[in-house]
């Protein structure tokens, strides 16, 4: 049987077939859809975890608990997770172990496009990177036997194009493998100094035996072709390569740490030219450089953004001219915006006028750095807010301007609870505001734990946000509705000017996941002095007719932020009757 699926779901589903009992993730894109789609096969237990390092961490315990065990995340999320990433490489594992990495080359949905093909190198556990779906479901099915056959944690690396990316996929039957018991071993799974002394080295002979193993394994194949010129590529990017290169000879590559250096010099053997045809960084064509093989990478094409099979003929071909009809550049702007009814907008909207330096976070706030709100002036990574906010504090410079550490309720549950706690520990003088929306908006609407419902919709406790930041020390924490725009600037006017640290918290639910909806708003034309004002909370539901200002009713969830910034009256609430008569 065969059915069309993106690359996400055919890892789902590849992990399904191999006797996968536990998975586990944090939501970030590309990577969120994988977790969605094991949530609803019976036979695996799946969860959201408060961050990737906690993830990562419950599924070394399930696999130690005999059960394999597939952990996914983004390719920012192993930074957080990889200290025990690359410890779990000496213990190994029990069960097989399987880490699901999606990098986002041209960062569709990121703060940085790092090629995390290195962190496998650095952790020194074996690599594999699918192509197309059909390999996405298989290569996940292959890496859980590798990883018992070795003893080890076994990384698929993928890409947006890949996560994304629709192809047929050959279904298969699921695999019964029972779980096993654990057995204890301190040597192998305590990493005090002198047990990890030993396991490196076993590390090491592990090693050895992969890239034995990466000679000979059918992934890495070489294809026949014509001509002196022989490329070599993985992943998405091979794709591009074939389509532009049809008829020369390929080294294909799936198991690309360790690389084949054998294989790759055997398909060097009697070639003019040999091409690496890869994205982001050289990672591969430094490896072949290395062998004393003469290649050709990025002198021809970008260590930046994704490839396609244009930028690869242009490269290695020629320079291709523009064709016209894929010229966008007269096409209008469509810059991300916030959601009609969004309460970021509110709270926005009541703190500009405050003017203080914005330190953001990763999330849906984060739009309001684009103009007209221009609200943000930093944003590194999740959880950064606070410290960063604490950190400028603390050397004096909120005596010069003012500081807030803003970020949402799914960040602050994933890495902020430090944050708050150093501020309160060292005696920041810094204000953060936590918005929470009741979700992790970025990524779709998943929930956390604060929500209440877990990964599989089942009721369970929810963290009650004000309350745990008061235990981690915070003695002013304050909720506020972004709803209410005069009240909450006020607010945090009055935080800002108090040299202690404060916690408010920006309460309202996501518009999009809960459906709220209030009667819509409309301008009254008499009323309306065509200032603009109301333009610059940058809702989508708020135009122009001619000068004047306009709602669009059908898109206004009636939040009243428009309302609140007109000091004309122009903009009144729809009468009930009259609005759900429309």
């Amino acid at each position: 049987m065969k059915e069309l699926m993106t690359g996400n779901e055919a890892i789902a589903r590849g992990a399904w077939e191999a006797g996968c009992g536990f998975a586990t993730a944090y939501p970030g894109t590309p990577s969120t859809e994988i977790t969605e789609n094991i949530a609803r096969y019976k036979e695996i237990y799946a969860e959201w975890a408060p961050n990737e390092k906690v993830a990562f961490e419950a599924g070394i315990g399930a696999a130690l608990g005999g059960v394999r065990t597939l952990v996914c995340m983004k390719h920012v999320g192993l930074n957080v997770a990889a200290d025990p990433f690359c410890t779990f490489s000496y213990t190994g594992t029990s069960a097989g172990f399987v880490l699901i990495c999606a990098d986002d080359p041209a960062m569709h949905s990121s703060q940085n496009e790092q090629d995390n093909r290195y962190y496998a190198r650095l952790a020194k556990v074996p690599m594999l990177e699918p192509s197309n779906s059909q390999e996405a479901k298989d290569f996940t099915a292959l890496a859980f036997e590798l990883s018992e056959k070795f003893d080890t944690p076994v990384m698929v690396r993928v890409t947006t194009r890949i996560s994304h990316s629709r192809g047929i996929v050959e279904l298969g039957k699921r695999k019964n493998v029972k779980q096993k018991p654990f057995e204890p071993n301190p040597p192998k799974y305590v990493m005090v100094p002198a047990n990890a002394r030993v396991r490196h080295k076993v590390v090491v002979e592990r090693q050895k035996k992969l890239a034995e193993l990466s000679e000979t394994s059918p992934i890495n194949r070489i294809e026949k072709g014509k001509g002196k010129i022989g490329v070599v590529s993985a992943g998405v990017a091979y794709q591009y390569a074939r389509e532009v290169f049809p008829d020369a000879p390929f080294l294909k590559l799936g198991f690309t740490h360790p690389l084949p250096k054998k294989l790759i010099g055997k398909f060097a053997k009697g070639k003019e030219k040999i091409y690496v045809v890869e994205e982001l960084e050289p990672y591969i064509e430094e490896q072949i450089a290395a062998l004393g093989i003469p290649v050709i990478g990025k002198q021809k094409l970008p260590i930046i953004d994704e490839l396609n099979p244009d930028i690869v003929k242009a490269g290695f071909i020629k320079k291709r001219k523009p064709n016209p009809v894929e010229d966008i550049s007269a096409l209008p702007k469509r810059p991300p915006n916030l959601c009609p009814g969004c309460p970021h907008r509110g709270l926005f909207t009541a703190i500009k006028q405050l003017k203080p330096v914005i330190f953001g976070d990763i999330g849906c706030y984060t739009l309001s750095v684009l103009p007209p709100l221009s609200t943000h002036d930093s944003c590194i990574c999740m959880g950064a807010s606070i410290g960063v906010s604490y950190g400028y504090s603390k050397v004096g410079a909120n005596e010069i301007k003012k500081s807030l550490g803003v970020l949402g309720d799914s960040t602050f549950l994933h890495s902020g609870l430090t944050g708050v706690l150093e501020m309160a520990y060292n005696k920041g003088m810094n204000t953060v505001i936590i918005l929470d929306n009741r979700t992790t908006a970025m990524t779709g609407g998943q929930n956390h734990p604060a929500t209440g419902f877990t990964l599989k919709g089942e009721e369970t406790r929810a963290v009650d946000i004000p309350a745990l930041c008061k235990a981690l020390g915070v003695e002013r924490v304050f909720v506020t509705s972004p709803f209410k725009v005069k009240e909450t600037r006020e607010l945090v006017k009055r935080e800002l000017d108090i040299k202690e640290p404060s916690i408010i918290i920006s309460s309202e639910p996501c518009p999009l996941i809960f459906r709220k909806r209030s009667a819509p708003f409309a301008v009254d034309p008499e009323k309306c002095k065509e200032c603009g004002a109301c333009l610059q909370i940058n809702c989508p539901a708020l135009t122009r007719k001619g000068k004047k200002a306009q709602v669009v009713d059908y898109l206004c969830n009636g939040c009243s932020v428009c309302a609140q910034v007109c000091k004309f009256n122009a903009i009144e609430r729809v009468p009930e009757k009259k609005a759900t008569a429309k």
